[in-house]
C-alpha cells in the first residue's frame, strides 16, 4: 500500500509539473507557437479518443474478472433475492447504456474532428431524435422506479403477521447488544435514563415493567431459520447504522427514537459455510493468514465464516471494530440456546 501511494504521489507531482510547464509556454506567446490545433493535432486527438475508449473497456473487463470474487454470496433472507435481482437489472441497464454511449461519443469525436475546409452542420432541432432520447429513458427509469418502490414497500412492511420473533438491537460506541422478548415475546419498556451499570441494567430497562423481567440480554445474536424477525433499533449516543450485509438489511439507529426493520433468514450459518463462494473466500483468506502466521504477524489465526452485524456509519475512532456475530440455526437449536440464557429478572435478583 505504501508503494502504491508513493507511485500515486509521484504521478500527481509529474502532472503538476507538466501543467506548470504548459502554463509557462502559454505565457510566452509568440506567432511561432500559437497553440492553435491543426489537422495533424485533431487527427492525433481522434486516435487518442479511440485509445481511451479501449482503455475504459479493458479496465472494466479486468475489474469484472479480478474483483467479482469479492461480491457477497447469495442473500440469506427472503427479501434478499428480490433486492439482488433489482440491483442486477439496474447494473445491466447502466452497463449497456454506458457501453453504447461511450462508443458513440468517442467515435463521433474522431469522425467529426476539425479539418481545414470542413464546416460543421448544425441541426436546430430534430423531433424524431428528441422523441427517441426522451421517451426511452423515461420508460426505463419509470419502470425501475416503480419496481424499486414496490420492492421497498415489501421490505419495509414491518408487521406482526406470522408470529415474528421480536428482537431489539442496541447500539453504543462501540458495540452492539441484543435483547429478546423472552417467553412472552414482548420487550419491556426501556429508556437510556434508566441505565444503571451497578445493577447490570445496561440497556435502561424499566424494572417495574413485568414484561421486562423475562427479557434476555446477550452479546451474540441467534436467529431461527425460516422465522420472521422484527428488529427494533435504539442508540445510546450517536447515529449508528445496523448493517447485516448477507441479509441485505440496514437500518439507522437514531438516539431518542426507535426504528424498525424485519426479515426472515433462509440459510443457516452451517449451510452458508458450504456455499461455494463462501468456501472460496475462506480458502483465500486463510491462505493470506497462513502467510502472516509464518511471518509471526498478529491476527493470523484461521478464519471461519460467520454472519455479522456491522455499523455502517462512521461513529467514532473504533467504528471499524463495531460488530456482532450472528448465528442462524434451526428452531430446535435456537430454543435450546434461549433456554440456557439468564433472564433480566434473574440478573437483577442476583445483584
Amino acid at each position: 500500500m505504501t508503494a502504491l501511494l508513493t507511485i500515486a504521489v509521484l504521478i500527481l507531482v509529474a502532472i503538476a509539473i507538466w501543467q506548470m510547464t504548459k502554463i509557462f509556454e502559454l505565457s510566452q506567446y509568440s506567432t511561432e507557437n500559437s497553440q492553435v490545433a491543426n489537422d495533424s493535432d485533431n487527427k492525433t486527438n481522434g486516435y487518442l479518443l479511440f485509445a481511451f475508449l479501449i482503455f475504459i473497456y479493458a479496465i472494466t473487463i479486468f475489474s469484472f474478472w479480478k474483483y467479482s470474487k469479492f461480491l457477497l454470496p447469495e442473500a440469506a433472507s427472503e427479501h434478499g433475492g428480490g433486492y439482488d435481482q433489482l440491483m442486477l437489472v439496474s447494473f445491466i441497464i447502466i452497463f449497456f447504456v454506458q457501453t453504447i454511449t461511450q462508443a458513440l461519443l468517442h467515435y463521433f469525436g474522431y469522425k467529426y474532428r476539425g479539418e481545414t475546409g470542413k464546416k460543421a452542420l448544425f441541426y436546430a432541432d430534430n423531433d424524431r431524435l428528441e422523441l427517441i432520447w426522451t421517451i426511452i429513458p423515461v420508460i426505463v427509469l419509470a419502470g425501475l422506479i416503480l419496481w424499486g418502490l414496490y420492492t421497498w414497500t415489501n421490505i419495509m412492511d414491518v408487521n406482526d403477521e406470522d408470529d415474528p420473533l421480536i428482537v431489539e438491537l442496541y447500539a453504543q460506541q462501540f458495540n452492539w447488544t441484543a435483547r429478546y422478548g423472552g417467553d412472552d415475546n414482548v420487550l419491556g419498556d426501556a429508556n437510556v435514563r434508566m441505565i444503571d451499570i451497578d445493577r447490570a441494567n445496561i440497556l435502561g430497562l424499566d424494572e417495574s415493567d413485568p414484561n421486562a423481567s423475562d427479557d434476555v440480554i446477550v452479546k451474540e445474536l441467534h436467529l431461527p431459520v425460516g422465522r420472521k424477525v422484527n428488529f427494533r433499533f435504539r442508540s445510546q449516543d450517536v447515529l449508528h447504522s445496523a448493517y447485516m450485509p448477507h441479509f441485505r438489511a440496514q437500518m439507522n439507529c437514531v438516539p431518542g427514537m426507535i426504528t424498525e426493520f424485519s426479515f426472515t433468514p433462509t440459510i443457516t450459518t452451517v449451510d452458508m459455510r458450504q456455499n461455494p463462494d463462501v468456501v472460496d473466500k475462506v480458502k483465500r483468506t486463510n491462505a493470506i493468514r497462513a502467510e502472516k502466521a509464518a511471518n509471526g504477524e498478529p491476527n493470523s489465526d484461521p478464519w471461519e465464516f460467520d454472519y455479522l452485524l456491522l455499523c455502517n456509519k462512521i461513529c467514532g475512532k473504533s467504528h471499524y471494530n463495531m460488530q456482532m456475530k450472528i448465528i442462524v440455526e434451526t428452531e430446535e437449536e435456537y430454543n435450546a440456546w434461549m433456554a440456557s440464557q439468564q433472564k433480566f429478572g434473574q440478573t437483577i435478583a442476583a445483584q
